[in-house]
Formats: C-alpha cells, structure tokens, sequence
C-alpha cells in the first residue's frame, strides 16, 4: 500500500493573505452585482444593500454612503452586545463593500428586464458573499442585527434573519411596487442558492445507512462492486433492544443506484436509508 503523506497546512502569512483576498474579491462582485443588476431595477433584495436602494428611491441618497452608515454602526453593536471577535477580515468587509458599491456606481446597467435584474442580480450577490464566506469573514449588515434580535427574543437565527430580510422586501413592495416586491424575493432566492453552490458545488453525494443481517457480505459486495469503504457502526434495536449493525456508505449520485442495487442483490430485506451529503471531505471526494 503507498505511503501517505500528511498535507502541511499554508503558513499563516499565506493563508491570511489568501483570505484577505477572498474577501476583496468577494465585496466586489457583490457590489458589481448590486450598481449593474439590482440597483437599476429597484430590487432591493434583502440586507443593508436592499435598505440602501429604498432609500436611494425615496431620498436620493448614495447607497454606498448608506450601507457605511449602516454597517459600521451594526458592526459595532455586534462587537458590543454580542460580545464576540468578529475579526478583522469581517470588518475589512464592512468597509471594502460600501467603498466598492461608490466606485462602480458609474457602470451602466447590464439590463433594464427586472426579472433578469433580480435573477443575475441575485446570482453575482450570492457569488461574492459566497466567495467571503471562502475567506472566512462576513459583509455584516443585516446578518448582525439579526443576531442581535436572536439574543433578545430566543427566535431561531434563521428566522430572524428571514424577519429582517421579509421587511425589507415588504417595504420595497409599498415604495415600489407589489411586482417589485416579488422580484426581490426571486433574487433573494438565488442569491441563498448561489451561496450554497459557491459552498458546496454542483456535487451532492449520498450517505447511506444498511441495516442487514448480513453485513460482511454487505460490506464485501460494496468493495468489490462499487469500490467505496464502509464505516460498520454500532445499534440497537428501538423495540426489541437487540444489537445490530449499521453499515454507513458514502457514494456519488451517480453510484447511489448500483449501490442499492448491489446491497439488495446480497440482502433483500435490507433496510436502506439515503440522506444528502452536501460536504464530503477525504480520500475518493474532496480532499480539501
């Protein structure tokens, strides 16, 4: 069997410089996404950056002015009521975005359609959040207050969230329009889908658990045929309390049919379960 060698992890300098990039790279596509797509076509898509474009509307006010105004603010209460380290590449965040969003307000809009503008506007939104996340930081915002509101209220962060970003999209429909409304809930959805690609690709692998009578020949049969390793893990029985033994399986989609094919060629009163893999790390998937 060949030797394997552990990965050394990037000196920190290197590392950190990466992130720091990531970051910057990130904030700019978000703020190229929001001057080309989002902003000419009143969709105000959730966020400080959907705040900004209300008020852009209604006072004229530059959004990239608003969104420090904003941020800055939001960041330091987060560091203050929250009581964590943010980190400075969050903070770089903060500030890099709104400067960003001033500088490529000048570009001219890539479309007037406002289903297009709420769909790509979304999707390159999604792109550069995506890509901070890579860099380990956030773009604070409204991501922060609804933290703060978790902490007072107990309501599920998810929620809250959703809270923060359905005002925002309902007041975009008052000043706007009902239609506009809509879009930004289209270009909020591909903004969180986009995210999820950037996270985790196209790829989504499946963790299987057997339940077999027959585990040797369970795990044999999958080696042999589909050339995984298996994990036998340790059960029990609900009802019966009886020992048993559970072989966990991770595959491709494209390896999911043979595999319960394989598995109930050996058992056929095998029981099966699948469940999404959004991440998998190590030997035969993702190694970083």
């Amino acid at each position: 069997m060949a030797k394997k060698y552990r990965r050394e992890p990037l000196p920190p300098l290197l590392r950190n410089l990466i992130e720091y990039s990531l970051v910057i790279l990130g904030s700019f596509f978000v703020a190229l996404a929001f001057n080309v797509f989002l902003l000419p076509n009143n969709i105000a898509s959730g966020g400080v950056a959907g705040i900004s474009t209300i008020t852009k509307a209604v006072f004229d006010w530059e959004p990239g002015v608003v969104q420090w105004v904003l941020n800055i603010p939001l960041f330091i209460i987060g560091v203050v009521i929250l009581g964590k380290n943010f980190g400075l590449k969050s903070f770089v965040g903060t500030i890099v975005l709104p400067l960003f969003v001033l500088l490529t307000s000048d570009i001219d809009a890539a479309t007037d359609n406002s289903l297009l503008g709420a769909i790509f506007g979304g999707m390159g939104v999604g792109l550069g959040l995506g890509i901070v996340f890579r860099g380990r930081a956030s773009t604070g915002g409204i991501d922060l207050a609804a933290q703060v509101v978790h902490k007072f209220t107990h309501l599920p962060l998810g929620i809250s969230v959703a809270l923060l970003d359905g005002m925002i999209v309902v007041t975009s429909a008052l000043v706007f329009s009902l239609e506009e409304g809509l879009y930004a809930l289209i270009g909020l959805f591909a903004t969180s889908r986009t995210i999820d690609f950037v996270q985790v690709g196209f790829n989504t692998s499946k963790n299987v658990m057997i339940i077999t009578e027959y585990v040797e020949d369970v795990r044999d049969s999958i080696f042999e045929e589909i050339d995984r390793g298996v994990t036998v893990l340790s059960g029990a029985g609900g009802y019966t309390e009886r020992e048993r033994r559970v072989v966990m399986c991770v595959v491709q989609q494209n390896e999911f049919i043979k595999l319960t094919q394989t598995v109930k060629m050996v058992d056929p009163g095998a029981f099966v379960v699948a469940m999404n893999a959004t991440e998998v790390l190590g030997e035969g998937f993702k190694t970083t």
